[in-house]
């Protein structure tokens, strides 16, 4: 790990220092980057995020894709945290807080809004950012492409009755442009260009140096990919800048529990992959995808729902504002507690990278 990569956190925090004072001083710009949107999904971040993603894509083996079904433990855990536990524990504290606990510092009008808002994020698992957050914690690249996929094929037909459920609502139009549109982005454009960089590295190595090639070429675009994440921390605190200067205790006040229930979900997902004995480079994603969140849809249907000025709105763009450095938190804890799980070599042998990953995680 470079010394740039040692740090990371340490630049995430500039940019967000960086995020909030151009977006104070300089509001004209960051609206017109804000307007370049379609379907409630951003451009400018969208093509930064496709740029993180990108190199991972390039690492997944297709040909070992049809032994993910040999180790369903990663896959088993990812859904029943996904969807059987985090919608409902994020609903739960949300009445615990804004009924009960801030009800004296907010306006008991918005407390249904608030709770609103955290039971969007809770019930839609991230999509285009965990694979960056595997990447970090160097994990297997196609299994937490099929935990990704199958997430994204359930989403589409729970997230509608569970947000139902869950706010009351009968009439939940959900958003499928917003759907399909990030899914196409973060998933099979970046997945496509990997697969044909992939084919052509191997291709040119000539077989046996084949893997060597895509090691080498994903270790020399991986800087870019770290520049496209401070450059949406960036972009992000920037979008948002003026109104946390301007109310900044409501901001701390919804993100109470949504750092409860980030680290919550997280301690679950990887405490029953240690107990289950999950590798490492499956452990890492598996506990990651739960913890974060598929934004954009949030937001899409909290505006949808109640409004572009909503409590529920704001509830979601504080979702993303907490994601990124919580992320990186629990980044850097699964990197130091990788010893107390089982070898990569056990996850990946029926690879056909297996021996560079073994090499790789013995450095």
């Amino acid at each position: 790990m470079s010394a740039f990569e040692r740090y990371l956190s340490l630049w995430v925090a500039l940019c967000i220092v960086a995020g909030i004072v151009l977006g104070n001083l300089f509001p004209g710009i960051f609206q017109v980057i804000s307007s370049w949107e379609y379907a409630s999904v951003n451009l400018v971040v969208a093509v930064l995020i496709w740029a993180m993603v990108y190199p991972m894509m390039v690492a997944v083996d297709f040909a070992s894709l049809k032994n993910v079904h040999r180790r369903p433990k990663g896959l088993v855990i990812t859904v029943v945290v996904n969807w059987l536990i985090k919608p409902f524990t994020m609903a739960a504290l949300g009445v615990l807080f804004f009924e009960h606990v801030f009800a004296d510092l907010i306006d008991p009008a918005d407390a249904g809004q608030y709770i609103a808002g955290l039971i969007l994020l809770g019930a839609a698992p991230c999509t285009a950012m965990v694979f960056v957050w595997s990447q970090l914690t160097r994990g297997d690249a196609n299994y937490t492409l099929v935990q990704v996929s199958l997430n994204d094929i359930i989403m589409v037909f729970a997230f509608a009755p569970i947000v139902a459920l869950l706010l009351g609502v009968t009439d939940l139009q959900v958003p499928w442009q917003t759907l399909l549109l990030s899914v196409v982005l973060y998933v099979v454009i970046p997945l496509a260009a990997g697969a044909l960089t992939r084919t052509a590295l191997v291709r040119h190595a000539n077989g046996a140096g084949g893997e060597a090639a895509v090691s080498r070429f994903t270790a020399g675009v991986k800087p870019f990919s770290i520049l496209g994440l401070l450059a949406t921390v960036v972009l992000l605190f920037g979008f948002q800048g003026q109104i946390i200067l301007e109310r900044p205790l409501l901001i701390a006040l919804i993100a109470v529990p949504l750092l409860i229930q980030s680290y919550g979900i997280f301690a679950i997902a990887y405490a029953a992959a240690w107990a289950w004995r999950v590798p490492h480079n499956v452990a890492a994603p598996c506990a990651l995808i739960g913890t974060s969140n598929f934004f954009e849809l949030a937001v899409a249907v909290a505006i949808g729902l109640f409004g572009l000025n909503s409590g529920a709105a704001l509830v979601t763009v504080v979702g993303v504002l907490v994601e990124v450095p919580v992320m990186l938190s629990l980044v850097a804890f699964a990197n130091r507690t990788r010893g107390q799980f089982p070898a990569q070599a056990e996850e990946v042998s029926d690879t056909a990278s297996a021996p560079l990953r073994v090499q790789e995680s013995k450095r």
